[in-house]
């Protein structure tokens, strides 16, 4: 357990992970940190929950995780819109899923929600503190899980300024959840390549001003988005050419907004009172390496984008829900260090193919005239069902399947390998009320899926030793669904399909590689 002591007048704190951000995806992986049986100490300078709900939008696969975990109970039935859009052309996101289309769900809320769990769960969330700095503490020679050189083996100690004084926090493993402007990525001088900011959104939440909604609306000068919900009215603008302002690191102030506002579109909205005030330039950045040795990165601090069809958060929320369960396996000692590696490989892989697609709608967005061909194109294109489908995929989160085999691994591929086990209803085969194959993943384990109903005693027998990390589940699928009668599926405890096959060939192999050693070994 996390150990809280005093030396002098500096709190001492010794844990196995710590979390620098109490945002979407340092909650997120908390949560899941402590599902995975790890002790989790979480900072954050801010005194609570943001207020600003500066991201609305959960998509499918966010949805499906939250699901998976049991927490979308708490949050109701939010409204949900199934057309999105790529670069400001309207896109169907419909796809195969319980939760098809766009989720408008505040930050506030969703930041509240994985904070009472990360609670219950017995996390200790430790509010106004800010990183100082941290040191590798190392057992021999410190290199990093890729061979290169950089923060040491043995675990990493940082200081932190807490309400009461200095804090020491001693971890095996750190993981920079702190923003597109880390404070891990900074004192690790991790290399983040790519650009910087040429054009900028403004951005405002205003009270007390009456204009007619507006979806992505490209006129003369500019681009102008407007909604209004519960009385308040969220605009957006951009001037046609130009450029991000140097801001260091302030906000615009109201008046900026109006002013553009007012060029772009005639309307005055300075009489409006706002909430909150942002610009969000076009940088597009990704972190060389998601792992430095005992250090890692996700959501913002890993990846830095402007957040063109809400893909900011959920990616983030994505990564920490890869990360948790594998780096709570690797703190218990069922699986080795490379496992980490995997996270790496999968998550820089859907980060990078996210920020392109972004960069392609920044340039649909905020481009002039001269883009107007480019845009009456993909107006075309995304009535071809193919088209749409791809896209569709990419932006909600749905079209990700990672390379679970490895490269020394050869097989013949099953369609739902990589993939995310679908949503399914199955029929217990001893009887007994149906069951969603979601349900299954409530406790954070792995699953083997035995879909033939009997038993499979040769699938049961391979996956004894490890009966302690992955749960054996044999069901009927309901016919016409989308699983495979007869065959049986390995999943993560991400949702993600490891192995399938129709017998055991393989399937020892697949568990060490994602499940560690056996358990008798242990």
């Amino acid at each position: 357990m996390t150990t809280d002591h005093q030396d002098t007048d500096t709190t001492i704190l010794d844990t196995d992970v710590l979390v620098v951000g109490a945002g979407p995806a340092g909650l997120m992986l908390a949560t899941e940190l402590r599902l995975g049986g790890a002790e989790v100490v979480v900072v954050d300078q801010r005194p609570g929950p943001t207020t600003e709900s500066r991201a609305s939008t959960l998509h499918a696969r966010t949805m499906e995780i939250l699901d998976s975990r049991g927490l979308l109970d708490e949050l109701g039935t939010p409204p949900c819109e199934p057309r999105g859009h790529f670069g400001g052309v309207p896109l169907d996101l419909t796809l195969p899923s319980s939760y098809p289309g766009q989720w408008k769900v505040a930050q506030t809320r969703t930041e509240e929600l994985l904070q009472r769990r990360a609670a219950v769960l017995g996390a200790d969330l430790r509010r106004r503190h800010q990183l100082l700095s941290l040191e590798a503490k190392s057992r021999g020679a410190g290199r990093d899980g890729a061979g290169r050189g950089g923060v040491g083996r043995g675990g990493v100690e940082a200081e932190a300024i807490g309400p009461y004084g200095p804090v020491r926090i001693r971890a095996r493993y750190l993981v920079g959840c702190d923003g597109e402007d880390s404070t891990v990525r900074r004192l690790v001088r991790a290399p983040f390549p790519g650009r910087g900011a040429a054009r900028e959104l403004l951005r405002a939440d205003v009270s007390g001003v009456e204009v007619a909604d507006r979806r992505f609306q490209r006129l003369e000068h500019g681009l102008a988005i407007a909604a209004t919900r519960e009385g308040v009215t969220r605009v957006m603008v951009h001037e046609f050419g130009r450029p991000a302002a140097e801001r260091g690191g302030a906000e615009p102030d109201f008046a900026e907004v109006t002013d553009v506002w007012k060029r772009v579109t005639g309307e005055d909205i300075s009489q409006g009172t706002p909430l909150w005030v942002n610009a969000f330039g076009d940088a597009n950045r990704q972190l060389a390496h998601y792992r430095h040795g005992r250090v890692l990165f996700a959501g913002d601090a890993a990846h830095r984008q402007m957040p063109s069809g809400g893909q900011a958060l959920n990616l983030g929320v994505q990564d920490a829900f890869n990360l948790g369960w594998k780096l709570a396996a690797v703190v218990r000692g069922s699986a080795g260090e490379d496992l980490l590696d995997t996270y790496h490989a999968e998550r820089h892989t859907v980060g990078r193919q996210v920020l392109a697609n972004i960069r392609a709608q920044v340039e649909l967005l905020l481009g002039g005239p001269e883009v107007e061909p480019a845009r009456a194109l993909l107006t075309e294109l995304v009535t071809l069902d193919g088209v749409r489908q791809h896209l569709a995929g990419m932006i909600s989160g749905l079209g990700i399947r990672y390379d679970v085999e490895g490269p020394e691994i050869h097989s013949d591929e099953h369609p739902l390998l990589g993939r995310r086990l679908p949503d399914a209803w199955l029929e217990p085969a001893e009887g007994g009320a149906r069951r969603r194959t979601t349900e299954l993943l409530r406790t954070g384990r792995g699953l083997l899926l035995s879909l033939d109903g009997d038993g499979a005693p040769a699938l049961r027998a391979t996956a004894a030793p490890w009966s302690d990390r992955v749960a054996f589940v044999a069901d009927r699928p309901t016919a016409g669904g989308p699983l495979p009668a007869g065959q049986a599926l390995l999943v993560r405890p991400d949702g993600h399909v490891a192995w399938a096959g129709s017998g055991p060939a393989g399937l020892a192999r697949a568990l060490t590689r994602w499940f560690g050693t056996l358990a008798a070994d242990d």
